[in-house]
Parts: structure tokens; sequence; C-alpha cells
């Protein structure tokens, strides 16, 4: 049967808006001259078009971060240099380190001239004319902060990173580079972490990095905070803390904490030996107070502490304070070591979780009205001789003859004056007067698992213990 094609069928609303859309793509491109129609279309730029790196995408953004892309702002003042400066010389690296220690003043006759091993000072800007309308509420507060835009001036060249701290505070430098190396320099990052004690965190921010454990800012975001830093100090002139006068600022440039293990405030007082023996599985990178907590090694001062401390630090930073567990089955003996500093014998098969929590041995910095204080679990210290180690701290290390091994060793600190856990057999470990411990001389870079150990010997006065990549599978129980 024909079919007879109506007029009303060919301009049917289908046909007459594809005939317009020919009529109009006709006429339009010659009169625009448009040489490329899709360029009447919207296009969003792509995410990588809309950052602004600070290093070319050619040769150098490739590089592996070093300590050369590194600059530390260290706050200090002439009234505590001459008794702060050991924390400084301990982990400083004279021609390899780069930054500044910013003094309130220039420094007297007496502290000069200024050792060469050292950071180098600078006298901190005068802030008046930012506050000639805007009181601070306490005027060492936004000094602080703005020491970060003085860092960043002068040493923002073919750097990625900056790290800003306080005179009292000792920086790992290798691991910070290990660290900083695994993250995108070209993007906005905030590194830090809370305050130990609940009540810090209370009084200012559980979402801030507490200065003196260290701020890290990646170049972006250091850049940012430095174009805007007069805005931000005059907005928040009123707040009493530096450290939260700079999450609030950078806060408003739309970047939030991003939080390291690694990086410690240590607002504790007391005998901190506890925590240090049951150190977070996570590279160290950073400790604060060293003046205010008891000498972290027996029969020490603090500076002497701190070189002991540097020694097993520059043999290998990525095992510092590590927990390696393992157990002497004979006996029943539990040993825990963290590396480089301290290892302990339990007269009982203990579980690693146990093992892991730190030993209160100190106070918290300032104690709130009730439980809880930390913001980590602790065990309290134990009269009962299953549960009380025996303490033993690092006495030397040193690389073998061979170079395959570092060997660290640690003496028993004190007598327990404890009988023998009779519930796991009555083997007392009282003989027991030092530990060798045995480790690849290999970094640990990636420590998404603790390294395992065997017991090599146990005599009437020493034992030596082997560690070792744990196997496939294996359980540490």
């Amino acid at each position: 049967m024909a079919y007879a094609l109506s007029f009303k069928d060919f301009f049917s609303p289908t046909k007459t808006l594809l005939l317009l859309g020919v009529v109009l793509y006709v006429f339009l491109v010659p009169i625009f001259n448009i040489a490329n129609p899709q360029l009447l279309m919207v296009k969003w730029a792509s995410p990588a078009a809309r950052t602004e790196p600070h290093i070319s995408s050619s040769g150098e953004n490739k590089i592996p971060t070093n300590l050369s892309h590194i600059a530390f702002g260290l706050l200090g003042s002439v009234k505590t240099w001459p008794h702060r400066r050991g924390y400084l010389e301990a982990w400083w690296r004279p021609n390899k380190t780069r930054g500044y220690v910013y003094l309130d003043q220039a420094p007297t006759p007496n502290l000069l001239p200024w050792p060469q091993t050292a950071p180098p000072y600078r006298i901190v800007d005068n802030l008046s004319e930012i506050f000639r309308d805007v009181k601070p509420r306490h005027a060492l507060m936004p000094r602080m902060v703005h020491g970060i835009l003085e860092l960043f001036r002068e040493e923002h060249d073919d750097m990625r990173w900056i790290v800003m701290g306080d005179d009292d505070s000792i920086f790992f430098v290798d691991n910070i580079v290990d660290v900083l190396g695994g993250l995108d320099h070209t993007k906005y990052y905030y590194l830090g972490w809370h305050s130990e004690s609940v009540i810090s965190n209370f009084w200012f921010s559980f979402d801030q990095a507490f200065g003196g454990g260290g701020i890290v800012l990646s170049y972006p975001l250091a850049k940012a905070l430095a174009a805007d830093m007069d805005g931000c100090l005059i907005r928040y002139a009123q707040s009493s803390s530096a450290d939260l006068i700079t999450m609030t600022c950078i806060a408003d440039i739309g970047v939030n904490l991003t939080p390291h293990k690694g990086i410690h405030q240590v607002d504790l007082h007391g005998d901190f030996s506890g925590y240090l023996s049951a150190h977070p599985k996570v590279h160290l990178m950073t400790f604060h107070h060293f003046d205010a907590m008891d000498p972290i090694f027996p029969s020490m001062d603090r500076m002497q502490a701190t070189r002991h401390l540097m020694k097993a630090a520059d043999a290998d930073q990525s095992r510092l304070l590590q927990q390696t567990i393992c157990y002497q089955r004979p006996t029943n003996w539990s040993f825990s070591i963290a590396w480089g500093y301290s290892a302990q014998i339990y007269e009982k098969i203990h579980p690693r979780s146990y093992l892991q929590m730190p030993i209160e041995t100190f106070r918290p910095w300032a104690k709130g009205p009730k439980p809880p204080f930390y913001m980590f679990n602790t065990r309290l210290p134990s009269s009962d001789p299953c549960e009380a180690p025996h303490m033993f701290f690092l006495e030397s290390v040193y690389k073998s003859v061979a170079g395959d091994q570092i060997v660290t060793t640690y003496l028993r600190a004190r007598p327990r004056d404890m009988p023998p856990c009779s519930s796991a057999g009555n083997h007392s470990a009282d003989s027991i007067s030092s530990i060798k411990v045995f480790s690849p001389a290999v970094k640990r870079i990636e420590i998404d698992r603790s390294e395992c150990c065997d017991i090599l010997g146990v005599d009437d006065n020493k034992a030596e213990v082997k560690f070792r990549e744990c196997k496939l599978g294996e359980i540490i129980a």
C-alpha cells in the first residue's frame, strides 16, 4: 500500500529542531569565523590544569625528596639558647641541613661567635606595623606564627617542605626525609600530631598540630599561608595559642591536619621510659620538651641522654624505638625490645597487644578533673612479678665486622627486687645483666608490619636476640 507524506508529517517537532540546527551551523560558523566548532561547547578544565606546582614537570620534579629540599625553622630566644643549644646541635648537620633558629633579639657578646655546629640565627621581624590598629592577645603568639613567613622568605628556592619547631625539640632528619618522600610535595599538606595529654587538646584543639613537636607544611601550603600572613594574624589576633592560629589560618585555605604519630609534642612529665619502650609502629620524626622530662637514660643528664640516643639514630633511624617482641618458650619469658633505646624481659608469655601498651611511668602535662588523662592506652606499673619487667637500657651500638648487621647492647638498669613469677614456672631472669641484639644493616622504609626476632641463646648472665623480617602469615604469640 502506498504511503503519502503529508505537510504535517514533514514538519514534525523533531524534524523541525533538526532543520534549525543545520541552518544555525551553516550561518553562524562563517559569521564568527570559528575554526573549531567544538569551541562553542563548554569544556571544564582538567584537575591537572587547575593546579599550580612550584616545580616544572621537567626532570627536577622527578628527583626523590632529600634533605636539601627541607627547611627547618626553630623558634628560640637569647635567654634559652645557652642551655638548649645542645639539643639543636645533637641533630643539626652543618652544611647539609638548611634553616635557622629565630631569636627574639640579637645575641649578646657572650654568645658570639655563633657556633658552626648549630643552625645559623636570624632575628625575628618587628610586627608592630601589622598590629598598629589591632592588638594581639599575647604578643609572643603572632611572632611564632610569623616565623613561617620569615623562613619561607629566605628558603623557598628548590624547597619542597618546611618544618617548624622549638629550640628544645629533637628532629630525626633521615626519617623526616623518608616520610615526606612518600608524599606529593606539590599538594597541600599540613602534618603534625596532637598532644599526648587529653586536657591540652581540650584547651586548644584536637585537630591542630602542636608546634613544639613540629609543624610540617608542603611548599604550596607554605606559599599560600605566607601570602595571607598579615591578614591571618589580624583576623585571629585574640587567639591564645600560636598553634591554634596556625591551624585556623590553614583551615581558611581549605586544608586540614594530616596526622602522623611519629611527631611528638611530649606533653608529659617525669619518667618517659614507659612510653619510649612501647613507641607506636611508625617512623620517629620529632620529640619536644626534652627540658621538661627526666633524662631518658639512667645516670645521665639530659644532654648526655640526648647524645646517647642520637648514637643509635645515626646508626639506623628507621628502626629507632620500633618495638619488636619474641618469646623464650623454655623459660616462658617475653622479650620486648625498643630498638636503640631499651629492652625488657617479662617472666611470663604476654600477648603483643599487652606489651604494646606503655607502662605509665610518666604524668600528664596538666591533669584534668578525671580520667582519661592520655590520648593512648596505658597500663599501670605493677608489683606482680609476672607483670613487672626487668629493665635494660642501651649501652652501645656498632656495625658488625662483615657490615651486614648492627649490634646493640642493653645493660640492666637496676635489680628488680621481686620473687620469680610462680605461675610461669619460677624461671627468674635476675641473673641476666645484658641483652645483645643483632639487626640487619638495611633501612626499613616500609613498616606496615613489625619485625620478628629469635632468641639465639640465654646463659647465666646474658641473652642474644636476632631481628629478621616476619615470615608470611607468621603469628607473634
